[in-house]
């Protein structure tokens, strides 16, 4: 056998590492070490497979110690921060960027970097302006363009948002996650039809999807229908996050004598929401570190019957996963707000509201109906109890939205004003993350000053930890929602601090969530017609102050006792539906008539 040089061992552990033969290029990397102990580069390669490993303290440890021995490297500076940003540590990240950026100024990726650490730190402008630099030094970099697009969408600029997304698509290095992020922009988009939308995600099944089906293969699951079956989860969220909020009834809930749910983590974050959610299930498996390919196999070999993706085309979403049909019956849910394109998902998990009959042509998926609302609300533990009304005491009426910017279109703007006109002594709140940024307030001030409102009487609050979140409400009266996209967990959060919320049902899935909710709550009257009702309901609400009293001492028990937060009954429906969605492959496998679904 053949004496490998060191250069060629070198070489070689490079191979082994670009093919995810991890172990063996660690082993040679470290027999190199031996020999070069102090090696900078040979440090920095250890520090990279520690990281793809998963083993993030002992991939900062070694790239401070290639940076110790080589300072001025800038992809070093630029690889811990890498390691600090997985690991939550985000100021160290973008200070280590920084340095990267000092170093090596004529670099893009320690500016793209920069660019998306400073948007999860919500420095948007600031990273708006690094990421226009990046693009400047290697125009041929989609990340650098979706970074970009999305710190612009966080200061409401959707429309210079989805025209990045585009210019990004048409480079030849474009790549799944850029088509998530433009398809998930597309759902805020005023006039958006779900004709236009199932289109558009149809392409993203021919760019990525299609070619995934050499993977299917046969399943050998028992088709024993009365046997215990296997529910796997997907998601990056099985935390305290929206569809860790609405699951975990189902979790508590679901017969564990007709099911076993196993879930695969995408994420590094946990908290108490974790730990209840944990604690529920059959079987929790982190799965971070595996490839797409990785985890198909891995689902494959766990006999999982029917396969959930939580995820959608949101960030850190696995639907090339399902692409791969590792389970026989797939099915998305929850995070996202419409079809994903992929023929690989069987069914879109919905309610009659948020997906009626005459919608399901423009689903890729065939739609399951849940017959009350397709999430479960378990309400905040850290929820403070409803205070009295406070236009009792001001004189005037506080209206409230507190969703994201990208759902405060120009179009609600334009509503909330004409409200606003009719009630001349009203304020309004807006609060969620980004507000508290002087250029969005500019921005938002002018469209209320060009629908003739006084921008003094908007009120900006940024973003805060939950319980005093959820105390902000008490200086409201009436939260009012948002258009095309519906408020969802605000929406039950605003309930169970007693407010009504108005709204108005539109197209999209993403239009509908008011409609879910409010009616599952048992309060369709809050949900208006047309544009022309919304704002009337809205001014009658807050023309009889002794009603909004009386409503607000009562609605969180109301709501409680409502099928929004009934889990016994939301996991006995979602059991029913489950059990003959898996009737039916069972029926189809065999060649016989299918089984109808009772709740469809």
């Amino acid at each position: 056998m053949a004496v490998l040089t060191l250069q060629q061992t070198f070489d070689l552990a490079g191979q082994y590492q670009r093919s995810g033969k991890l172990a063996e290029a660690e082993t040679l990397y470290r027999q190199l070490l031996t020999w070069e102990p102090n090696n900078p580069d040979l440090l920095n390669m250890l520090g990279l497979v520690a990281h793809q490993r998963g083993a993030l303290d002992s991939a900062i440890e070694w790239q401070q110690r290639a940076i110790a021995v080589h300072p001025t490297a800038p992809s070093f500076h630029n690889n811990l921060g890498n390691v600090l940003q997985d690991q939550g540590r985000l100021a160290e990240a973008i200070a280590c960027y920084r340095r990267a950026v000092e170093l090596g100024p004529q670099l893009a990726q320690p500016l793209n970097n920069l660019g998306a650490a400073l948007t999860a730190h919500g420095s948007l402008e600031e990273a708006a302006a690094v990421c226009e630099q990046a693009i400047r030094l290697d125009p041929s970099m989609p990340e650098a363009y979706t970074n970009l697009a999305v710190a612009l969408q966080g200061l409401g600029k959707l429309e210079d948002a989805i025209a990045l997304y585009q210019l990004a698509a048409d480079l030849p290095n474009h790549f799944p996650g850029l088509a998530d992020n433009y398809l998930a922009a597309l759902q805020y988009r005023p006039g958006i039809t779900l004709r236009q939308l199932h289109a558009m995600h149809l392409i993203y099944e021919e760019r990525y999807a299609r070619g995934l089906r050499s993977a299917w293969q046969p399943h050998a699951d028992s088709r024993d229908p009365g046997r215990v079956l296997r529910l796997g989860f997907i998601s990056p969220h099985f935390h305290s996050h929206p569809v860790g909020r609405f699951i975990v009834r189902l979790f508590e809930n679901l017969d564990r004598a007709r099911f076993q749910v196993v879930c695969y983590t995408d994420t590094t974050r946990t908290d108490a929401m974790t730990e209840r959610l944990r604690a529920a299930v059959a079987e929790w498996n982190d799965v971070r570190l595996l490839s797409d390919e990785a985890l198909a196999s891995r689902v494959r070999g766990d006999r999982i019957d029917i396969l959930f993706d939580l995820a959608g085309h949101t960030p850190g979403n696995r639907l090339l996963v399902l692409a791969r049909k590792p389970a026989p019956v797939q099915i998305t849910w929850l995070d996202y707000v419409g079809t994903t394109g992929l023929s690989a998902i069987d069914y879109i998990l919905a309610d009659p509201r948020q997906i009626p009959e005459e919608a399901g042509p423009w689903y890729s998926e065939k739609v399951l109906r849940l017959p009350d609302d397709y999430i479960c609300f378990d309400p905040p533990a850290e929820a403070p109890p409803v205070g009295p009304l406070p236009a009792a005491a001001n004189g005037f009426i506080t209206f409230a939205s507190f969703n994201i910017v990208s759902k405060t279109s120009g179009p609600t703007i334009a509503l909330w004003s004409r409200i606003l006109r009719r009630l001349p002594t009203s304020r309004l709140i807006i609060k969620n993350k980004g507000f508290e940024g002087a250029r969005l307030q500019a921005d938002i001030h002018q469209l209320f000053a060009q629908e003739s409102v006084d921008p003094a009487r908007i009120e900006f609050r940024g973003p805060s930890p939950q319980a005093e979140f959820l105390a902000s409400y008490g200086d409201a009266d009436i939260a009012l929602d948002t258009f095309p996209y519906n408020g969802g967990l605000t929406t039950c959060e605003a309930l169970w601090m007693g407010l009504p919320v108005v709204s108005c049902a539109g197209e999209t899935f993403a239009g509908r969530h008011g409609l879910a909710h409010l009616t599952a709550a048992g309060l369709p009257e809050w949900v208006a017609a047309d544009f022309d009702a919304y704002v009337d309901l809205a001014v009658a609400l807050a023309s009889d102050l002794d009603h909004l009293s009386q409503v607000r001492a009562g609605l969180r028990a109301r709501v409680a006792a409502s099928p929004l937060c009934d889990g016994p009954r939301f996991a006995g429906n979602f059991a029913t539906l489950m059990e003959t969605a898996w009737q039916r492959w069972c029926d189809q496998t065999a060649g016989q008539k299918m089984t109808p679904f009772r709740n469809a």
